[in-house]
């Protein structure tokens, strides 16, 4: 079969430590507790940019890269959904506690776990999932990893409930999205961060009451008049960056900074001030598969649409190499997707 494998062929690019390249594969023989998927379709994540840049833990060439995808089950050990659409979990060894894994976590995508950038993948039957009928097959490709990642930062982290006033930063990457579809559609006021305001405003359209560009320097005072003597319930964040403790000024006491990621900084400062008001700095990394069964009946309870920027059509070198550098670029609004 085809897929995509990491390589350390030396990379046109020199931000990247690594390749991704195209081949063919001879795919491992399903064991019994496994079911065989073949891919209609895979999304990318910053991940992988991450991966190919030498700044991820736990790197191994060989790797079939990708941990998003939609696929139709097309054998399984005890014969369960064979001929279905299914949804695959891209966590490994973490089944039901909300504390953290219960085994040695990881992720799709790297060894000695499959990848998704590829005709088919055999994956443990208790990872796959039934996928809700309203999604298409681009939305559906685009909905794990980051569709998880966000529903434990807003539910399982930041308890977020109806009438609560959240902010979340970065808009426009595929958590922070999700993350407002899914606080917008359990009825809280949401804000937004970006230094865009195109991105803004198209989060407004998606259900948010506002937004700020992080680079004005009257930031905060925006989101002052926009919470109109509110404070927020929580913060979402996946940056860190230079508005960390200006944004912990507008948290109510008992407040929650949910951090999913630190792409801005690789440090945030939690003073014992903050502690004195009852807030919390709570770390959050995608979710549980029993986080992902309620995320996927969250989705498809409140037929919550993914968003997705870009799809490219065929698993090809050419295809693969536009689909990294759109990501890298950080141009997009939504996922990125390739179908297979």
């Amino acid at each position: 079969m085809r897929a995509t494998i990491l390589t350390d062929i030396p990379n046109p690019d020199k931000s990247f430590e690594y390749s991704a390249q195209v081949k063919d594969y001879d795919a491992p023989k399903a064991q019994p507790h496994e079911a065989v998927v073949k891919i209609q379709a895979a999304a990318m994540n910053h991940r992988d940019v991450w991966i190919l840049k030498g700044q991820y833990f736990g790197i191994k060439t060989d790797s079939v890269l990708g941990s998003d995808a939609v696929g139709q089950v097309v054998a399984s050990g005890d014969n369960a959904q064979v001929g279905k659409r299914v949804l695959l979990c891209p966590s490994v060894n973490w089944d039901s506690d909300p504390r953290g894994p219960e085994g040695e976590f990881s992720i799709l995508g790297l060894l000695p776990s499959p990848g998704t950038f590829a005709e088919s993948i055999n994956i443990d039957s208790k990872s796959v999932f039934p996928c809700p009928e309203h999604l298409s097959t681009e939305e559906a490709a685009a909905l794990p990893l980051a569709g998880l990642t966000a529903y434990r930062a807003v539910f399982t982290k930041a308890q977020v409930q109806k009438g609560d006033h959240i902010l979340i930063t970065g808009i426009g990457g595929g958590v922070a999205l999700f993350a407002l579809q899914f606080a917008v559609a359990a009825g809280a006021n949401v804000y937004v961060s970006s230094s865009s305001t195109d991105k803004i405003n198209k989060a407004v359209e998606l259900g948010a009451k506002g937004g700020i560009n992080y680079k004005d320097p009257n930031a905060m005072e925006q989101l002052d008049k926009l919470l109109n003597g509110a404070k927020l319930s929580a913060i979402v964040d996946g940056a860190g960056g230079a508005l960390f403790n200006e944004y912990l000024t507008v948290l109510r006491q008992g407040g929650y900074i949910v951090q999913y990621g630190q792409t801005a900084s690789p440090s945030v400062s939690f003073r014992m001030n903050e502690v004195a008001q009852n807030l919390e700095l709570r770390g959050s990394t995608m979710g549980s598969r029993a986080e992902f069964k309620q995320m996927v009946e969250f989705v498809d309870k409140h037929k919550i649409h993914p968003v997705v920027s870009k799809v490219f059509h065929g698993l090809n070198q050419q295809n693969v190499d536009d689909a990294i550098d759109l990501l890298r670029t950080s141009n997009q609004f939504g996922k990125v997707v390739i179908e297979i």
